[in-house]
C-alpha cells in the first residue's frame, strides 16, 4: 500500500489522525448499514419468492380457465369484452425509506361510484371458463400489485446494498491503511529526527 505524499510534520500527523479516526467511524457506520441492509434483503427476497410463486400458480390456473373459454366461445365476443372495462382503477404510489433508501408503495383504488362488479355480457355468448378466468384474474391483482412493489425494492436495495458494500471495501481496504502507513512513516520520521537532535545536542554539549 502506497503511503500519501505529505510532509512529515508534526500538524500533518495530527490531520490524518483526525482522518483515520473520522475514517474508522465512517467504516463502522457504513458496516452497520450494510449488514442490516443485507437483514432485510434477505427477508423481502424470501417473501417475494413466496409470493411470486403463490402469483404464477393463480395466473396458470386463470390462462388455463381462459384458454379453454377462447377455445370454445368466439373470439370478437371476447375482444368486445375486454376492450372497454367496466370500472376504473387509480394505482397511488409513494415512497418510504429504507435505511436511506427511497422504495415504492402502491395501493389500488377503485372508483366506488361505479358499482360495476361483474363484466356485462350475455350468458348465452359466455360460458363457465370464462366466468372462472374473469374471476381469477381479478382475485390476483392485489397480490399482483404487491409483488411488483417487492421487486422493485428488492432491486433498489441491492444497488444501495452494492454502493455501499463498495464503499465500506475503498475504505477498508484502501484509505484506513493507507492512513496508517502515512501516520506510521510520519511517527518514525519525527521520531528519527528527535533523536538525530538529542544526538547533535549533546555533541554540542560535550564539545562546550
Amino acid at each position: 500500500m502506497a503511503k500519501l505524499n505529505v510532509n512529515p510534520t508534526r500538524m500533518e500527523l495530527t490531520i490524518l489522525k483526525q482522518r483515520l479516526s473520522t475514517a474508522t467511524r465512517g467504516h463502522k457506520l457504513l458496516k452497520d448499514k450494510q449488514d442490516e441492509l443485507m437483514r432485510q434483503f434477505i427477508t423481502l427476497i424470501r417473501k417475494n419468492n413466496e409470493l411470486r410463486s403463490i402469483v404464477e400458480e393463480k395466473l396458470t390456473s386463470a390462462m388455463q380457465s381462459f384458454v379453454m373459454a377462447k377455445a370454445l366461445l368466439n373470439e370478437n365476443f371476447i375482444e368486445e369484452l375486454v376492450a372497454i372495462p367496466p370500472r376504473s382503477v387509480e394505482l397511488e404510489m409513494y415512497q418510504k425509506n429504507i435505511m436511506s433508501v427511497s422504495v415504492p408503495v402502491m395501493n389500488f383504488g377503485y372508483d366506488e361510484s361505479q358499482d360495476t362488479n361483474e363484466l356485462r355480457y350475455g350468458y348465452l355468448n359466455s360460458n363457465s371458463e370464462l366466468d372462472t378466468s374473469i374471476e381469477k384474474m381479478s382475485a390476483v391483482m392485489a397480490e399482483l400489485l404487491e409483488l411488483s412493489e417487492i421487486e422493485k425494492t428488492c432491486q433498489l436495495m441491492a444497488d444501495e446494498i452494492e454502493k455501499t458494500r463498495r464503499r465500506v471495501n475503498a475504505l477498508e481496504y484502501m484509505t484506513i491503511p493507507q492512513l496508517e502507513e502515512t501516520i506510521y512513516f510520519i511517527q518514525m520520521k519525527l521520531d528519527e529526527n528527535e533523536r538525530a537532535n538529542i544526538t547533535r545536542l549533546m555533541k554540542v554539549k560535550d564539545m562546550g
